[in-house]
């Protein structure tokens, strides 16, 4: 049996990175992106041949839309050639970015590079790959729990986030008739240098967000990389449409 591959956006730091190294620990060969951190990236694929799978790695900036042809081009070229197949098993959509901003003080600009980056960029990407991706297979979206919990300075981050759970379960009901499964993972507040690291650096602020979390503190990459590459397995196979948050239970 052809061993299975899943390509995984925004994987050379944090949750992809883990997210990644999860998934390739299921027997899983990667495909992975970065933005502009290359160094990582490559680091990140060395870190996958190391668990004996195969793992390569391709710029791409989720929110140029342009560049997702020439994306798509050379990822399924690359397949062909060395796996004798275009096809891909599962999709993580997972790249992205922070944005802490109150209302009164959000721009244009800044609402347009969430919605681009978020959820414009991760349906068209997953449009684009839909010919490509293997019926039976698997569509993880990374969400957020602020699509839940309501947090000052978030309400673009979160509201978008809604959006994307809501797009998924779509995608589940539209990809049914070929077997594809389309989830959510939502994480918590997780210490990652995702938004400048705040969670991560700033102590007060941890200790704040602990205190809010049964579990008794923030998360780490290590929580959730597991769930996402769960995801990405047969013993999933009849999860479909549903939004697994990954919090340690903040905010109950």
């Amino acid at each position: 049996m052809k061993t299975k591959i899943a390509l995984i956006t925004g994987a050379s730091r944090g949750i992809g990175r883990n997210a990644a190294l999860k998934i390739a620990e299921k027997g899983l060969d990667i495909i992975i992106t970065y933005n502009n951190r290359k160094e990582e990236a490559e680091t990140v694929v060395k870190q996958i041949k190391m668990k004996g799978r195969h793992a390569v790695a391709y710029q791409l900036n989720t929110k140029d839309f342009k560049s997702f042809d020439q994306f798509v081009k050379d990822v399924t070229s690359y397949l062909q050639q060395h796996r004798g197949s275009p096809a891909i098993d599962y999709l993580i959509n997972n790249a992205g970015t922070a944005l802490n901003s109150l209302i009164s003080q959000t721009t244009e600009d800044q609402i347009d590079d969430i919605i681009d980056i978020h959820f414009k960029g991760m349906f068209l990407l997953t449009q684009k790959m839909l010919p490509y991706l293997n019926d039976g297979g698997g569509i993880v979206n990374i969400s957020s729990g602020l699509a839940r919990i309501a947090l000052p300075s978030s309400s673009v981050y979160g509201s978008i986030k809604a959006a994307v759970e809501m797009m998924t379960r779509y995608m589940a009901k539209e990809l049914g008739n070929r077997k594809i499964k389309a989830n959510v993972v939502a994480p918590g507040a997780v210490e990652t240098d995702f938004g400048d690291g705040r969670i991560r650096d700033d102590k007060e602020l941890n200790k704040i967000i602990a205190s809010r979390i049964a579990l008794g503190r923030v998360g780490i990459p290590d929580d959730i990389g597991g769930v996402i590459a769960f995801l990405c397995t047969e013993e999933a196979r009849w999860i479909n449409g549903q939004r697994i948050e990954v919090a340690g239970g903040m905010c109950l």
